[in-house]
């Protein structure tokens, strides 16, 4: 596989696939919003996994929202770019890939979006911006790890509210931490909030041209109650998903690649990316030169 590069002027970083079989994938980690890179295992084992399978994966290094003084112990908070600066920066890095898909070996016909936790919202919501654009390729393909969806989750039913006690460790998203999550990505109140910013508010109107969407949720995590909802929605809009609960995880799990649940969703994210492609790759685009652009990553 050819060492990741950054492109974009180092908005994204490129991991070309070793054998590619046309398909691309941009993404983006998780974080709260407020916290993560390009180096962490969520980002940087899953794009390596996947340009080991074929698919071509560009991890967005998108604007993170401000850090409040109350969630850290630094003397000063680090000040940060509220909604919808993340979101911008994906819409920026799909414009940026469907402009460079040939260079890339990527087919525009297979081309998806996802990303994890925060990253999985990201995902989402600048996909529900694109339809709204009616301007550009929509993804053929949505893939979500845990994702957050909503600002104000329902209630967990007893089951998972059990396992959740049972595992008091796990139980790190309760309404208000949540809640302060998506304001402080906001820079505000959630009311009146954009669905690109908080997609599980999409109605079924709203998903009419969502594309087909593969979504794995923890399974002792509270964050999985927005992903069902969002899932109901797409199912009431009559779009193609498949949700998965993997087994025995909690929150973050392919920040975890020794567990073998990673790899397990690793698998099930590959297989369909897999599917998207043909017997035929693009041709072979002219060797890339270096520019001011495309800077190795050690």
């Amino acid at each position: 596989m050819t060492d990741p590069y950054s492109a974009a002027d180092g908005l994204v970083r490129v991991y070309p696939a070793r054998e590619p079989n046309g398909t691309g994938l941009v993404w983006a980690h998780g974080g709260g919003f407020a916290f993560g890179d390009l180096d962490m295992p969520e980002s940087d084992w899953v794009a390596s996994s996947l340009a080991a399978r074929g698919t071509t994966v560009i991890s967005v290094d998108y604007r993170l929202a401000p850090v409040p003084a109350e969630w850290t112990d630094a003397a000063t908070p680090r000040s940060g770019h509220p909604y919808p600066a993340a979101s911008d920066d994906m819409l920026a890095a799909w414009s940026w890939v469907t402009e460079t898909a040939d260079r890339l070996r990527i087919a525009r016909d297979r081309l998806a979006i996802g990303g994890a936790s925060a990253g999985g919202n990201l995902a989402a919501g600048a996909t529900l911006r694109l339809i709204e654009r009616r301007a550009e390729a929509l993804p053929a393909l949505v893939l979500l790890a845990y994702p957050t969806l909503l600002a104000v989750q329902p209630a967990p039913d007893a089951a998972l509210r059990a396992a959740l006690d049972a595992q008091p460790d796990a139980d790190r998203f309760d309404p208000e931490a949540v809640r302060g999550m998506y304001e402080n990505y906001l820079g505000g109140p959630i009311d009146g909030a954009p669905l690109g910013a908080i997609p599980g508010l999409a109605q079924p109107v709203d998903l009419a041209e969502f594309p087909p969407t593969l979504m794995v949720n923890g399974d002792v995590d509270e964050l999985r109650v927005s992903g069902e909802a969002f899932a109901a929605s797409l199912r009431a809009a009559g779009r193609p998903v498949e949700v998965v609960t993997e087994a025995g995880t909690e929150h973050g799990h392919l920040n975890r690649p020794h567990e073998a649940a990673a790899s397990v969703t690793l698998d099930r994210f590959a297989a369909r990316l897999a599917a998207l492609s043909s017997l035929t790759p693009p041709p072979i685009a002219p060797a890339r030169t270096a520019t001011r652009h495309d800077t190795p990553v050690a």
